[in-house]
């Protein structure tokens, strides 16, 4: 994931995760999400870095 998600927005994905583990009868304990956030400049799509590619997608 890009940097700059919301604390918000990051919360929605644990929660929505976690939620289809539990769904498929996993037990919340065993379930862990890490979010890894990597800014746009270090990350690369085909030639494009994803600053360049991306430049007005903003973070929700």
């Amino acid at each position: 994931m890009w940097s700059g998600v919301s604390r918000e927005a990051k919360e929605r994905i644990v929660k929505g995760i976690a939620r289809v583990f539990e769904e498929l009868g996993i037990p919340l304990h065993a379930v862990e999400v890490v979010i890894h956030e990597i800014p746009k400049e270090n990350w690369g799509i085909g030639r494009e870095l994803a600053s360049e590619k991306f430049k007005e997608v903003k973070p929700p």
